[in-house]
């Protein structure tokens, strides 16, 4: 694309240098830069790229776009926000392309993984295509394996440049997971987003946001840019879902779902069994028995957000209960891996998170048997849940292993201390700390018998773990085989 067209969309405060040249792609890692693309100086929590565009340069950058003027003699676009306008940069280059996209979008502390599979389950069941771009990684289908993905939701270029790949591919239809950084940092800027979908709102992400307040408003940008016409679906029980509605505009369609609140779409009579969950479904005039292989009073609410989402794409009921009954769990969320005893592999990483899944593994524990937990909290991240996840495990779980998650550049053991601070009694006989995630995963094996259930939480379909100097391969899946066997 001619920097001349770039240039034309977007808002600068100067152009320095300027040669019409051909920009054949958009880079802001210096490292992995290719020729004849443009630089763009990002200031990151720890790194400015500022202080890389001469490197970048180096390696065949053609122009920069940057916050101020820098001494090298090529095009550069001075903007006020390289954060915001990366992402005008990536719309431009990529050609708008959720502009002919049925873009769905989920956001929330829990449930977005799952929603945003059970959706593309249920659209495929009623033969639309449809594409996935979360946590996991992206994929155009539900039979596909998953492409790599950095973060929940991805930077604004590879977001913008994964679906021009999805239309190219004559799909038309995208679930995407939206973090609240991706919302606050502009990641996804230019994407119209015809549904968006609100599971819940828990304390997380508090070392970034720092306040509730600062995290929901980011959670809400999704839904105060919709427009006339589009769908915002919302958990009516959740605290802050009468302040997340009067954040929608006007003429957009809302619909609510519920099993505690009177709402659009109701789950009833639930019951919980060894293999799943049945409950009743109450929309308009319709009253379907649905009869999960999910467990959980979490998977009913998952169910529910998909169910809502795609009742509003028009998408009849009937088909909805085909798709959900056929389907499993998600990877490392709620993943029993072995049974004798039930091993059961999952990603809570925050209090309500944690709460929700030991709620769930106790409906299928024996009454002779144990429900235990090892967890452990991420380093560099909102220290202020670690002891609240200490103090749910240890009410709700008949043991607990504390051990590390990823820790990053913080100690470990101080980690285990900010959780072992939330606890009421450290009982030597039910409470047992081990910083080495694999050790305690064999120390797991030592204190359990054939009819507990062991929850392993935090890190779930994950297969690194993130150390002070390195980042070394760990499946919490993987472990439980060498210790247990299939």
């Amino acid at each position: 694309m001619d920097l001349s067209k770039i240039i034309k969309n977007i808002e600068a405060t100067d152009v320095l240098n300027f040669k019409d040249i051909d920009i054949k792609g958009i880079s802001y890692n210096s490292n992995t830069i290719n020729s004849h693309e443009i630089f763009v100086c990002l200031k990151g929590e720890r790194v400015d790229g500022h202080d890389f565009a001469q490197s970048a340069f180096e390696k065949g950058a053609v122009a920069l776009m940057c916050e101020k003027p820098l001494n090298i003699e090529i095009p550069q676009i001075i903007v006020k926000s390289t954060q915001e306008s990366i992402a005008d940069l990536a719309a431009v280059f990529y050609h708008n392309p959720s502009n002919s996209l049925n873009l769905m979008g989920v956001t929330g502390t829990n449930g977005k993984t799952t929603v945003a599979h059970l959706i593309q389950k249920i659209f495929e069941q009623n033969n639309k295509k449809c594409a996935l771009i979360g946590t996991l990684g992206y994929k155009f289908s539900s039979k596909d394996d998953y492409l790599e993905a950095k973060h929940t939701t991805p930077q604004a270029p590879q977001m913008q440049e994964t679906l021009r790949k999805i239309l190219n591919s004559e799909i038309s239809n995208v679930i995407t997971e939206v973090s609240s950084h991706a919302l606050e940092q502009f990641r996804v800027k230019n994407c119209e987003f015809s549904t968006a979908i609100f599971t819940n709102l828990t304390q997380d992400h508090l070392d970034y946001h720092i306040t509730m307040e600062n995290y929901f408003n980011a959670k809400a940008k999704l839904f105060s840019n919709l427009k006339e016409g589009n769908n915002a679906i919302v958990n009516l029980d959740d605290k802050y879902s009468q302040k997340l509605i009067e954040k929608i505009p006007n003429n957009v369609n809302i619909l609510t779902y519920s099993v505690k609140n009177s709402a659009d779409i109701m789950a009833k009579n639930i019951e919980f069994m060894s293999d799943g969950v049945c409950f009743d479904v109450a929309y308009q005039d319709s009253f379907l028995n649905f009869k999960l292989r999910l467990n959980g009073m979490f998977s009913v609410y998952n169910c529910l957000a998909a169910i809502a989402a795609s009742l509003a794409n028009g998408i009849s009921l009937d088909v909805i209960k085909e798709a959900l009954e056929e389907t499993r769990s998600v990877a490392g969320r709620f993943e029993i891996v072995r049974t004798n005893p039930m091993v059961i592999v999952d990603y809570a990483h925050t209090p309500d998170g944690l709460e929700n899944i030991l709620r769930a593994a106790r409906e299928l524990t024996p009454k002779d048997g144990n429900l235990i937990c090892l967890f452990g909290c991420g380093g560099n991240r909102d220290c202020t849940k670690r002891p609240k996840m200490g103090k749910i495990a240890q009410s709700l779980a008949d043991k607990i292993i504390i051990t590390s998650d990823n820790p990053r550049n913080e100690d470990p053991q101080q980690i285990i201390t900010d959780i072992l601070s939330g606890l009421a009694l450290i009982n030597p006989k039910t409470v047992f700390v081990e910083a080495d995630r694999q050790l305690a995963i064999k120390l797991l094996k030592d204190i359990s018998s054939e009819n507990d259930v062991l929850v392993l939480a935090g890190k779930g379909h994950e297969n690194y773990q993130i150390l002070a100097d390195k980042t070394i391969h760990f499946d919490d899946r993987e472990e439980v085989i060498k210790v247990f066997g299939e």
